[in-house]
């Protein structure tokens, strides 16, 4: 007891001392200098899309399969920040919500944004259970809506324009465009070629992104020589799991993106991608 008494001044500083470096690294943390962050995080097969606006507010689009996410999740935010804002639901396969029942337990939630097609699995079904009901309700997803996540960045809904309560999860995913002074990123969840095509015919060159999003993890039903010639992006990613037993990305996809000379990114090679735009230009961090 007495040792303990003469070195508790030692103790006492240590702490402070942690406590000081713990603040800075709080300090640092919090200062986005004027940046959006768009993370797409490696949670094999799926898709899980983490997006912090310069001004901090923060959303994810998909979650990835369940048990994928947390550990990615958690290199891109502050281990002190356990708040998300809203989550999306491009489709309501569990490649795509899985993780959410994760995040959801562990986190904070707002709000979801769901496409409005009927996921038919039990685990659908838990994801609506532990949604926050009160303030933010479930929001369905409708064209012309537009998300302001603060600090100049916005995200579009441009896709569904319909009930597609009765369409297939694929045919009814979020079709989003997010924007941040002069870079945009085009995201497509699972949509497949009729809807790209589809899309195209409404917006055309309003479509043109700087980065794309590529659809259903490379599958060759997504991607068409049409939406990538509109969107015209510097860069796309892919979001796919190594070895997965669909042989994404496929060759026809890799292939139409290579006739337009787009750089490819893919989680399967490179693990969680971020990329950081100040506005002017959007940049692998």
């Amino acid at each position: 007891m007495q040792k303990l008494r003469e070195n508790l001044h030692w103790y006492i500083l240590g702490l402070l001392f942690v406590a000081t470096i713990l603040v800075w690294y709080a300090v640092a943390a919090e200062d986005r200098g004027g940046k959006l962050t768009v993370a797409f995080l490696d949670v094999g097969q799926g898709d899980a899309i983490f997006i912090e606006s310069p001004a901090g507010n923060q959303i994810m689009i998909d979650g990835g399969p369940p048990g994928s996410v947390l550990r990615p999740l958690g290199r891109v935010m502050p281990f002190y920040d356990r708040t998300i804002d809203m989550l999306i639901v491009s489709n309501p396969d569990k490649d795509h919500f899985g993780g959410f029942l994760d995040i959801l337990r562990a986190y904070k939630v707002g709000a979801m944004l769901e496409p409005g097609t009927v996921g038919a699995s039990a685990e659908y079904k838990t994801l609506e259970e532990l949604t926050p009901k009160e303030p933010a309700p479930r929001i369905l997803a409708v064209r012309g809506e537009k998300l302001h996540l603060g600090g100049g960045a916005t995200l579009e809904i441009l896709f569904p324009d319909r009930d597609v309560s009765l369409v297939s999860t694929n045919d009814g995913s979020i079709v989003a465009r997010l924007s941040y002074g002069n870079t945009s990123v085009l995201f497509t969840g699972d949509s497949p070629q009729s809807i790209e095509h589809y899309l195209v015919s409404l917006d055309g060159a309003r479509l043109k992104s700087d980065v794309l999003k590529v659809g259903h993890h490379g599958s060759r039903t997504s991607t068409s020589v049409d939406l990538v010639g509109v969107v015209a992006p510097s860069m796309a990613i892919i979001s796919d799991g190594k070895g997965n037993s669909y042989g994404h990305p496929h060759r026809e996809t890799l292939e139409t993106l290579a006739q337009f000379q787009v750089p490819v990114h893919r989680t399967d090679l490179e693990g969680t991608i971020i990329l950081q735009s100040d506005g002017e230009t959007i940049f692998v961090k």
